[in-house]
């Protein structure tokens, strides 16, 4: 398939959690004019804590830099990779890291692009506070999986538990953090017309306040990516639901989750 550009956030690779064979063959199958990575798609701490490196995750590297030669690839630094932030500017076999970038629509809409903890007072007011929370996350994807072989032994469907704990969580921290009004401010204060971003695993295309937000997901439990198509129009990708709960090799299906582009701009 062929866009004009694609948006991947929070893949963490360095992680069990990783589903870095369902994103390899993702992007087999993709030709884009740009390429945005938008954070965590390192994951840094828990490398420092546990390193571990399946081929399958070199895979995806492999697949990302062959990608360079044709595609501009910008790598936006997450809290999760924040040991790249020192590289900012700097190009390494195509892929340009920095902390934000911007994006011009085919509709004409500017759009900032930053990971999204920028936002989250949990990683903002406290560095150990963002890392007790991983930790509790990670125990959250143990659970999850036993519980989804008990309900596939009962017949049930995949039901993410660790996914139903984090939006309770997060949403009470975007509450207090005031999370919302925190991207609205620097949006406007970027003179963007809408902001791209991940770090809370929610996909999501929405409008609030004259702002577009829209946020790439996650390729540890919703296996999901922003596209523009070549008409101009955002729309999100999903993999199918069980790719959540493994490594499965699907076509690409779509998320009622998108918007169509505005009419172009007037000059």
């Amino acid at each position: 398939m062929k866009y004009r550009a694609v948006f991947l956030s929070d893949v963490h690779l360095g992680t069990k959690w990783c589903r870095a064979k369902c994103l390899s063959s993702f992007l087999s199958g993709i030709e884009c004019e740009q390429l945005y990575l938008v954070g965590d798609i390192i994951d840094g701490w828990k490398l420092k804590r546990k390193p571990g490196w399946p081929n399958s995750h070199n895979a995806v590297i492999r697949k990302i830099l062959k990608l360079s030669k044709k595609t501009d690839v910008r790598y936006i630094v997450g809290n999760h990779d924040e040991f790249l932030s020192e590289f900012d500017g700097y190009s390494f076999g195509g892929v340009t890291v920095c902390r934000k970038a911007r994006h011009k629509g085919l509709d004409g809409r500017d759009y900032l692009i930053v990971h999204g903890h920028e936002y989250d007072s949990a990683a903002f007011c406290s560095n150990r506070l963002a890392h007790l929370g991983d930790r509790a996350y990670d125990l959250s994807l143990s659970l999850n999986l036993w519980l989804d072989r008990v309900r596939s032994l009962l017949g049930f469907g995949y039901w993410s538990l660790s996914d139903f704990l984090k939006r309770k969580v997060k949403d009470a921290v975007k509450y207090i953090g005031h999370y919302e009004l925190c991207v609205l401010r620097s949006v406007r204060e970027s003179g963007a017309d809408g902001i791209i971003c991940g770090h809370i695993h929610s996909p999501a295309i929405r409008e609030f306040q004259g702002i577009r937000y829209l946020n790439c997901g996650d390729w540890v439990e919703n296996c999901t990516a922003l596209v523009e198509n070549l008409d101009g129009t955002m729309e999100i990708l999903r993999w199918p639901e069980r790719a959540a709960s493994r490594e499965d090799d699907e076509a690409v299906v779509f998320l009622d989750q998108s918007l169509p582009a505005p009419p172009a701009a007037v000059a």
